[in-house]
């Protein structure tokens, strides 16, 4: 169950924080996936024009058991921004919906908009894309990342809706 938040009004509470611990995602990122308000603790992965870190990571289990129940995850990629090749499409987001995570923010691109769509997932991207990636195995996880200029580390927690993402370095709510 996603609780109940909006990012103004975090946004709102924390606003006058001074210590960096709450920071604003730039409203870049198109909602591709079928929920539109998501959050959970940060997964990350790096890679650029090869989503073999993708799929490692949405074939994984996607969610932690905490006392208050089952939490999903949100897996955070850098893409470098790419626009040129996809990093997710239906096979994989279909794969994170099974698996349990509970979105994907990915700075680049996807494709399979139709399937995106239909999943129970939350998906935030800067565009669609028809072309996928090469497999070269490359890319790194569970590390820092500065996606969109805004730094993303494992573990802070990303808070999304309508109104856009916000992260925080602990749980808000």
């Amino acid at each position: 169950m996603t609780p109940t938040f909006t990012t103004c009004d975090l946004c709102d509470a924390y606003k006058n924080d001074v210590s960096g611990a709450l920071r604003v995602l730039p409203p870049v990122f198109r909602d591709f996936g079928g929920v539109h308000h998501f959050c959970g603790p940060v997964v990350t992965v790096k890679c650029f024009e090869d989503n073999s870190g993708v799929k490692a990571a949405v074939e994984s289990v996607g969610y932690q058991e905490t006392p208050a129940g089952r939490v999903g995850k949100v897996l955070v990629v850098d893409g470098g921004g790419s626009l040129r090749r996809a990093l997710l499409g239906g096979k994989l987001a279909a794969a994170a919906a099974r698996n349990g995570w509970a979105g994907l923010v990915i700075d680049g691109c996807v494709r399979d908009v139709r399937e995106l769509a239909a999943l129970g997932l939350g998906i935030r991207a800067l565009a669609s894309m028809p072309l996928p990636t090469e497999k070269r195995g490359e890319g790194h996880h569970d590390i820092a990342l500065q996606i969109q200029g805004v730094w993303v580390r494992p573990g802070d927690w990303l808070y999304a809706d309508e109104d856009g993402m916000v992260l925080a370095a602990s749980r808000l709510i």
